[in-house]
């Protein structure tokens, strides 16, 4: 059955809606970032860029870096940009555009996130990299979806509890990365553990400006919470969407933090810049593995 055109809807060009990509412009192999700006700074290392293009904030980029072809997206920041690029992106590889329908023949991506965070954990410092073993969604946007497959709710449980969780807000849902990302993107420079995707930068994070917080304590019960030697490492906002949509969708997820902040001390990076520039060809050269 041909999908609606109010549900998949293309550009006069043949383009996908919000990303204006055409299939053939994307590799398997697709590096995630939020901040347009970012995609140049990767694509410097390539040998040469095929193609480039932007609409709002959705950049795309693709090319070979030492003989390996990978495209660079920018996402913007938040879940719900997450959930139009995931869709977008899958479409791509998996919807027939001509006939507006899916393949018999899946294409599963590998999809790696690079971005930058704040630690929770006073062992990961700043200057580190995170590496989200799960992503833990505070935003609700997965509930949308029929992910009760893929959750942990023993855990999500345990941390509701400890959290004394607000029930007004949407139930947290913990989602897995994919394993043989993990395996080849771990190492001695990486830290392990769950990050914790919020639904926005300032109260939904602790922080407080001129707003009261509901839950002032949130953050210390975040900290201390211990599940089966699982820990919380990191604040962000867009891993556990990422992880949910690609679990349901079969894509193969794992997103890399450079840590720029300590939450728990107060510290901040002198140079940030050089650390990211650190977790970008930290991220390229693991990639040629695949």
């Amino acid at each position: 059955m041909a999908i609606k055109e109010s549900e998949l809807i293309l550009n006069p060009d043949g383009s996908v809606y919000h990303l204006n990509l055409k299939p053939e412009h994307i590799a398997h192999t697709i590096i995630l970032v939020g901040d347009q700006d970012r995609v140049s700074k990767i694509t410097k290392y390539f040998d040469s860029v095929e193609y480039s293009i932007q609409k709002r904030e959705f950049k795309t980029e693709t090319g070979l870096y030492k003989g390996k072809r990978i495209s660079v997206v920018s996402t913007g920041i938040g879940c719900d940009n997450i959930d139009i690029v995931l869709n977008e992106l899958d479409a791509l590889v998996n919807i027939d555009f001509e006939t507006r329908s899916i393949k018999k023949e899946l294409t599963t991506l590998n999809i790696i996130r690079v971005g930058t965070s704040g630690s929770l954990q006073k062992e990961v410092p700043v200057d580190s990299f995170a590496l989200s073993s799960y992503g833990l969604d505070f935003s609700g946007m997965l509930h949308f979806y029929n992910i009760e497959n893929h959750r942990n709710k023993a855990f999500e449980s345990a941390f509701v509890t400890h959290t004394q969780w607000n029930a007004n807000k949407a139930l947290p849902v913990l989602i897995h990365n994919s394993k043989s990302l993990e395996a080849l993107f771990s190492s001695e420079e990486t830290s392990a553990g769950v990050t914790a995707t919020a639904s926005g930068f300032y109260g939904p994070q602790g922080r407080v400006l001129r707003l009261s917080i509901e839950d002032k304590d949130l953050n210390d019960k975040i900290h201390s919470f211990n599940f089966e030697g699982l820990k919380v490492i990191n604040f962000e906002m867009e891993t556990a969407a990422i992880y949910g949509l690609s679990a349901l969708l079969g894509h193969n997820a794992l997103s890399l933090n450079a840590i720029i902040a300590n939450r728990a001390t107060g510290e901040f990076s002198t140079d940030p810049g050089k650390l990211i520039e650190r977790l970008i060809t930290y991220t390229l050269n693991r990639i040629l593995d695949l």
